[in-house]
């Protein structure tokens, strides 16, 4: 058994001021009550990682920062996206926290498992994911498309964990690996399995959001579910690649049976499958074309070699 840790809560935030100061309400209850039964160190604390909010969500964490000290903030110069600014916030605490518990601020993970996230890593587990154990709480497209979604990444030998999303933990070793992973356009669902070391699993029930509105309508679902596919997978080039050998097997039939078409005198009847023919090859070089471009483009990203995210303000420092 491991002893107690020194835990840091990650909250990445945008435009969340309807929800924060219960967020931090809760996540606090938490805190205090596994440092008073002695499971975590009395320097544990919250770290809400403001991405670039256009409300009062900064304002917010400063004000409980100067309040509470369990409570720190690091603010994002612009709005970087929800997985770098997880990124952020676990490189603020690498070298700082033995481990790390990552959780969206809409409350809609339980946070009431947090305990338990504990006491997998003290039994040893460096790695624990939070599963759902139902969907009741998504509309029926949203369960669907989920599992589209896992059925179609296995299919493509992407190695994901069924009905997780960022609630984990990750201990001191699979952190410091996280943080070696250089791509911008970075799948921490798909890197973290990556990680390997000791895994466990720990279920809780999903719930409704406390308050404001989703910050993943459905054109960022699927544009999160592409840097997924196209992170992890040469798959769609492949299968381009395919579908450009089956045109191939079909020109030559339809070539086949305009030639005997010609032969026999009626070859303006085969109007309809040149015409059919055109916009079929047409459509699938355009496919092909969009696919390749999606793979060159994040080449593009990726030799910049930007920075992934740029902090703005740090109570750390400010302390």
């Amino acid at each position: 058994m491991r002893e107690k840790p020194l835990l840091t809560i990650i909250v990445p935030c945008y435009n969340e001021e309807e929800v924060l100061a219960e967020t931090m309400k809760q996540l606090g209850t938490i805190l205090q009550d596994m440092k008073e039964k002695m499971m975590i160190q009395e320097a544990s604390d919250l770290l809400f990682v403001d991405d670039g909010s256009k409300d009062r969500t900064w304002e917010i964490i400063e004000i409980a920062s100067e309040q509470q000290p369990y409570i720190n903030g690091v603010k994002l110069s612009r709005n970087f996206g929800h997985q770098n600014a997880l990124l952020a916030g676990m490189k603020t605490a690498e070298g700082r926290a033995d481990c790390i518990i990552s959780i969206d601020s809409d409350l809609q993970d339980d946070v009431n498992v947090i305990p338990d996230f504990v006491e997998k890593y003290r039994e040893g587990y460096e790695v624990v994911y939070g599963i759902r154990d139902e969907r009741k709480t998504d509309t029926r497209f949203k369960r669907n498309s989920a599992h589209l979604f896992y059925s179609m990444m296995g299919k493509f030998g992407i190695h994901l964990i069924p009905d997780h999303a960022d609630y984990r933990l990750l201990g001191r070793m699979a952190l410091q690996e996280m943080n070696l992973f250089p791509e911008n356009n970075i799948f921490l669902r798909g890197i973290v399995p990556l990680i390997g070391f000791k895994s466990e699993k720990v279920y809780y029930h999903r719930k409704e959001r406390f308050a404001g509105e989703s910050k993943y309508p459905l054109k960022k679902m699927l544009a999160f579910a592409a840097d997924g596919l196209t992170s992890f997978s040469v798959a769609p080039i492949r299968l381009v690649t395919g579908l450009g050998g089956l045109m191939f097997v079909i020109a030559i039939i339809i070539g086949i049976y305009t030639f005997v078409q010609h032969l026999s005198g009626t070859a303006e009847n085969g109007w309809s499958s040149l015409m059919l023919s055109i916009w079929v090859i047409g459509g699938v070089q355009m496919v092909s074309l969009g696919v390749v471009g999606e793979y060159i483009g994040r080449i593009y990203s990726e030799v910049k070699h930007r920075p992934r995210f740029i902090v703005e303000k740090d109570s750390y420092d400010e302390r």
